[in-house]
């Protein structure tokens, strides 16, 4: 039986290279993460955090990066008690020219059955990336708050 996997495809009229750039810079993932920042200098084996109004929420490590086409890191959460005792995961991003857009691949695996980390991930991954997607096609955000983050997972 296989793991637990989130995986989510995207197509943005943008290239390869403005998305890794949306992807890797902390000026573009404050205004699509909800004010998240991505911290690393994006060499394989370097750390990787993510923090949310100054607060580091993930941390791992860079698996793989081969810009402009695939980068990968681990992933373990801090912010909340009852999700910090699972697993460290693994996200993998691939960018492929598809015509005149870019395909993006989002897979988050390595969860395990039955734990609670895969229901706040599926319901924070597709609110980030549809801000992404609209940001880098349009230069504007959705109206969608930082609520829509954890609404697969309540922290009380």
């Amino acid at each position: 039986m296989s793991k637990p996997q989130f995986v989510y495809v995207t197509y943005i009229e943008t290239t390869p290279e403005k998305l890794w750039k949306a992807l890797t810079s902390s000026e573009f993932t404050r205004q699509y993460w909800f004010g998240a920042e991505v911290r690393s200098d994006w060499k394989v084996g370097s750390p990787f955090a993510l923090l949310l109004d100054g607060e580091i929420t993930d941390s791992g490590e860079i698996l793989e990066a081969d810009a402009p086409r695939r980068l990968s890191y681990s992933f373990k959460h801090q912010k909340f008690e009852e999700l910090r005792g699972e697993p460290i995961t693994r996200v993998l991003f691939t960018l492929e020219p598809f015509d005149s857009v870019t395909r993006l691949t989002v897979l988050h695996d390595g969860f395990i059955e039955g734990g609670k980390y895969l229901g706040a991930v599926s319901s924070g991954w597709p609110a980030i990336l549809s801000q992404l997607k609209t940001l880098l096609e349009t230069g504007k955000l959705l109206n969608v708050t930082r609520a829509a983050l954890n609404k697969g997972f309540d922290p009380k």
